[in-house]
């Protein structure tokens, strides 16, 4: 089975704020796929296709402590880290671009820190999805929990299912294959 946990914060007062990217590109893939969330026995809901093979979670435990609920993850469903694919906001990429790495350190993501903490490992794949715009990006703390302005909200839309494309792709291709598409997809892009 291969997971894709979308990190993010929960509740209203978060909801439309970038921090929550990864909830969002795991929400899109489970409208296509016709997948509801339910409770899990953990802090994270979670929804499955057995016919897929697939598991998408987002934890509720907040985005600073998402690796506890990751490792429940991995634990109660008996995964392998490579088979674990977290999909995050990076404040360092710009908007509309994407980066799969099938491994790598957090990049000052606190998400990503507490995962790699409690997993006790750099070995997983992530897809991070750039969130950086023209407006005043420091302190990021601040951005990052701040909804996008008017004219980002369209490109920011496009990367939503940017993101749910390229986790369709992992599914069918592969991760290596998806990283040849998707991250020349962004070089191309930046070259125009």
């Amino acid at each position: 089975m291969i997971v894709f946990v979308g990190l993010g914060n929960i509740g209203s007062h978060y909801a439309s704020t970038k921090h929550n990217f990864g909830f969002w590109v795991v929400d899109e893939f489970a409208h296509r796929q016709h997948l509801s969330f339910q409770p899990g026995k953990g802090d994270y809901v979670y929804a499955e296709s057995s016919e897929k093979d697939v598991l998408l979670v987002k934890p509720t435990s907040g985005m600073n402590a998402s690796g506890i609920s990751v490792k429940d993850i991995l634990s109660r469903w008996e995964l392998d880290l490579k088979n674990l694919h977290l999909i995050v906001d990076d404040v360092d990429l710009p908007l509309g671009s994407m980066r799969i790495r099938p491994h790598g350190g957090d990049g000052c993501h606190r998400g990503l820190e507490s995962v790699i903490y409690h997993l006790r490992s750099t070995d997983f794949p992530r897809i991070r999805m750039g969130i950086a715009t023209s407006e005043n990006m420091r302190p990021a703390e601040d951005y990052v929990l701040k909804p996008f302005r008017k004219n980002d909200q369209q490109p920011a839309e496009e990367m939503i299912y940017r993101g749910a494309d390229a986790v369709e792709s992992i599914l069918a291709l592969g991760i290596e294959k998806t990283m040849s598409v998707y991250n020349r997809i962004e070089k191309e892009e930046m070259a125009d």
